[in-house]
C-alpha cells in the first residue's frame, strides 16, 4: 500500500511524511476516523512508507523488497491485531483470512470482517491472550526493517484487557512503532488514550471517492458521481453501492416525485410494483437517496448554495423543486422516508409500503397544489 493508492487526505499524508522525513516518529499513535476513511489504509501505507528502502519525498518506492513484502502483508516486521470471535482467540489464527480481505478492501468495517469469520452475529473481541502475544511478538528484535510495527485495529474491542498493553505502549522496544487504528475514542479506556498522539482521519470528499470509483473500475461518470454523493466519505459504503444492481436512483426518484405531485395514482402505483422488484437492498438505498436529495433541496431554499454537493441535472431538479415546498413539506418528507426504509429493511412487504409512501407524499404535497 502506498500513499497514492489512497485517494484526497493530502494534508494527512503529509503530516506523516513529515514526521518521517524529519525522524520525529512517534512511537504510539491513534489513527482515528470514522467507519469507511482510510484510517487503516494510511497505516498501511505508512509501515510501508518508514520501511522503505529507497523511499522519496512523496511516497515509498513500491518494488523494493520491503515495499514488496508489506505490500502482500508478509513482512515478518508488520504485525496486526483485531477483533477476533473466542475466549482464546489470536489474530494470528485468522491472517489468511486477514490478508485477502484487507487486500481487497482496506477501508472494510468490523461487521464485514466478523461476517468473513462467518460469525457477524457474536460479539467481537480482543483478547487477553491476544494482549500477550503482542508483548512476545514485539519483544523479538527486527527481522529485517528498522522498524517493527504493530497495527491494532478497532482498540474499542480491547476492553479492561487493554492495560496489559500500557507498558509496553508507554515504553516499547527501541524502534518500535504502534499504531491503533479507530472509530470512537471514546470506547477506548482512557489509561491508553492518554499515551498515544492523536491523527485524525476526515471522511473522502466526494471527488476522492468517485476517483476512487473509477480508478479501481468499480463505476463511471455519472453512476460514480451518484455513489460518492450516497456513500458521504466512507468508501466502504461505496463499494458496497458499486455493487448493487443499479445505482440510477435520479431518474427513477424524480419521475415518482412527480407522479405524487401531480396525483397520477396509476404512475404511483406502476412506480411501485417496478420498484419493489429491484431487490431489497436496492428499494433500500433508493430510499436513502431520496433522503440525500431532499435535504439538498432544502439547502437550496435557504441560500447555503455553497454547501449544495449535487451538480446537473439533479441540481436543476432540486432548484425547481425548492420553488413547490416549504421546509415543513420537506420534512415531513424526509421523515416518512426514513421510517419506510426501516420497514422495508426489516421485511415489510415493499409493494404496500412504497405505495403508502406515495399516498402520504401526495397528501403532503396537497398544499403547494393548491396555491
Amino acid at each position: 500500500m502506498q500513499f497514492r493508492d489512497i485517494p484526497g487526505l493530502e494534508e494527512t499524508k503529509a503530516r506523516l511524511k513529515q514526521n518521517a522525513q524529519s525522524g520525529r516518529i512517534p512511537h504510539a499513535q491513534m489513527f482515528l476516523g470514522p467507519e469507511g476513511s482510510g484510517k487503516l489504509a494510511l497505516a498501511w501505507a505508512y509501515a510501508q512508507y518508514l520501511s522503505c528502502e529507497n523511499r522519496n519525498d512523496e511516497d515509498s518506492c513500491g518494488i523494493c523488497g520491503s515495499c514488496h513484502k508489506i505490500s502482500k502483508l508478509i513482512h515478518p516486521d508488520l504485525h496486526f491485531t483485531f477483533p477476533t470471535v473466542g475466549a482464546k482467540a489470536l489474530s494470528s489464527m485468522f491472517m489468511d483470512k486477514w490478508r485477502p480481505a484487507l487486500e481487497s478492501n482496506p477501508y472494510l468495517n468490523v461487521f464485514d470482517w466478523l461476517k468473513l469469520l462467518d460469525n457477524e452475529n457474536k460479539q467481537g473481541n480482543i483478547t487477553v491472550d491476544e494482549c500477550r502475544d503482542i508483548i512476545k511478538r514485539l519483544s523479538l528484535k527486527s527481522f529485517e526493517s528498522e522498524y517493527k510495527f504493530i497495527i491494532l485495529w478497532m482498540p474499542e474491542f480491547l476492553g479492561k484487557e487493554g492495560n496489559t498493553l500500557l507498558k509496553m505502549i508507554e515504553e516499547p522496544p527501541e524502534k518500535t512503532i504502534f499504531i491503533l487504528v479507530a472509530e470512537d475514542q471514546d470506547e477506548i479506556i482512557g489509561t491508553i488514550r492518554s499515551r498515544v498522539q492523536l491523527v485524525k482521519v476526515p471522511r473522502f470528499s466526494d471527488e476522492a471517492s468517485k476517483l476512487y470509483l473509477e480508478s479501481q473500475h468499480l463505476a463511471q461518470g455519472e453512476q460514480a458521481d451518484v455513489i460518492a454523493f450516497l456513500s458521504e466519505g466512507s468508501l466502504n459504503r461505496a463499494i458496497e453501492l458499486s455493487a448493487a444492481e443499479d445505482t440510477s436512483f435520479f431518474t427513477s426518484f424524480r419521475s415518482w416525485l412527480l407522479a405524487c405531485y401531480y396525483v397520477k395514482i396509476a404512475e404511483m402505483l406502476k412506480w411501485s410494483e417496478s420498484t419493489a422488484q429491484l431487490g431489497r437492498e436496492n428499494q433500500k438505498q433508493l430510499l436513502e437517496y431520496g433522503i440525500k436529495l431532499l435535504r439538498e433541496v432544502v439547502l437550496v431554499r435557504n441560500g447555503a448554495t455553497e454547501l449544495v454537493k449535487i451538480r446537473g441535472a439533479e441540481r436543476d431538479f432540486a432548484e425547481k423543486f425548492s420553488q413547490l415546498v416549504d421546509d415543513s413539506m420537506l420534512e415531513k418528507m424526509t421523515a416518512t422516508l426514513s421510517e419506510y426504509a426501516y420497514y422495508i429493511e426489516r421485511n415489510a412487504n415493499a409493494k404496500i409500503a412504497l405505495f403508502q409512501i406515495s399516498l402520504l407524499f401526495k397528501n403532503i404535497l396537497a398544499s403547494s397544489r393548491a396555491k
